[in-house]
């Protein structure tokens, strides 16, 4: 009797994993980054005479320019679907990082959960989601190296909803409807922003529209994000126009856009492209270029190339200058592995 349990209950298991939809996908990636004048911060103990140790906390250091860098990323998505064809899904993602501070590997963790429900054109996520800007046809365009650190968008220093990898997220709702050539999105948070060196609870939101038109596709967007602080309305925003082209082998994006936010040295128009043209045997070419017109703005620029191994491996790399404000600007680049699965 106590046999024939055991193999019903494995029956029973059995066949809820076989009915079940699961799937897993990601990517790991590994090689050498160098950045100049890297800082980070590291552990800082203090001891007695006798070498005991009497306190301990953190110290920002200069760190090793040239370290090993890492990411292993594992998404784990869960479907299931009605009779009437609506669509339920559930996305978790395991992500290990090195630290880029002290060139050290982190522990991989688990983010918080997007929940989604998908019909026809029409999709609903809920929970740990991408917003608006963050879902928006060719805002990061094309981005050079291992790591992706350059981007067209460097210029934009307003805050808005973003998927969170290693983090729980904001727990937010984001709406698409997508008919013909036309896509429409949406999302609302609560978050919590900055305000004068104050944190507050804030209202968010933001909008987009892509349209999308032989090889071409344009998108716009606008966020605003809204708080009372001390009886008193205090509001940031963002506009974003993005557009993109393919021709054969060649692809590029053009990025403006408009952000107002608390620090009158960031407000101002952002400006980028980015651009990547296939040279055939395997290898691709990457541009990118971001800037602003505010004071405290970033500038990114720099190239890339991806070797293409075949069955979903490949040999990435960048280099280009970092700069912020009046700051000198500081060399990075990279070189390694990615690997998709």
């Amino acid at each position: 009797m106590k046999n024939l349990l055991i193999a019903s209950t494995a029956l029973i298991a059995t066949a809820s994993v076989a009915a079940a939809d699961v799937k897993f996908s990601g990517y790991g990636r590994f090689g050498i980054g160098y950045q100049e004048d890297r800082t980070g911060t590291v552990n800082n103990f203090t001891t007695d005479a006798n070498g005991d140790i009497v306190a301990d906390g953190t110290a920002n250091v200069d760190t090793d320019n040239t370290i090993l860098v890492s990411r292993f990323r594992l998404n784990i998505d869960g479907t299931a679907e009605t009779d009437g064809g609506v669509e339920f899904q559930a996305r978790v993602r395991l992500q290990a990082d090195d630290d880029s501070g002290n060139g050290e590997q982190n522990s991989a963790g688990l983010n918080g959960a997007r929940f989604s429900v998908i019909y026809g054109g029409l999709r609903v996520d809920a929970g740990n989601v991408a917003g608006s800007f963050d879902n928006l046809a060719n805002y990061f365009g094309n981005e050079p190296g291992l790591e992706e650190f350059l981007g067209q968008y460097s210029g934009v220093n307003y805050s808005f909803l973003e998927y969170t990898s290693t983090g729980s997220g904001a727990n937010a709702v984001f709406f698409q409807y997508a008919v013909g050539d036309f896509a429409f999105g949406a999302s609302y948070d609560q978050a919590t922003i900055a305000f004068d060196g104050v944190a507050q609870d804030a209202d968010r939101w933001d909008v987009s529209a892509t349209y999308t038109f032989n090889n071409i596709t344009a998108a716009l967007a606008y966020g605003q994000t809204k708080a009372n602080v001390n009886s008193a309305s205090e509001k940031q925003s963002l506009t974003v126009l993005t557009l993109g082209a393919e021709f054969g082998d060649f692809s590029g994006t053009l990025f403006v856009a408009d952000d107002d936010v608390v620090d009158d040295a960031e407000n101002g128009t952002a400006y980028g492209l980015s651009l990547a043209y296939n040279l055939g045997a395997a290898t691709t070419l990457q541009f990118a270029y971001g800037d602003g017109s505010a004071d405290n703005d970033t500038r990114n620029i720099g190239i890339g190339a991806i070797y293409d191994l075949g069955g979903g491996a490949s040999l990435r790399g960048g280099i280009g200058e970092i700069k912020t404000g009046d700051e000198d600007g500081r060399i990075r680049a990279d070189f390694g592995a990615q690997f998709n699965f």
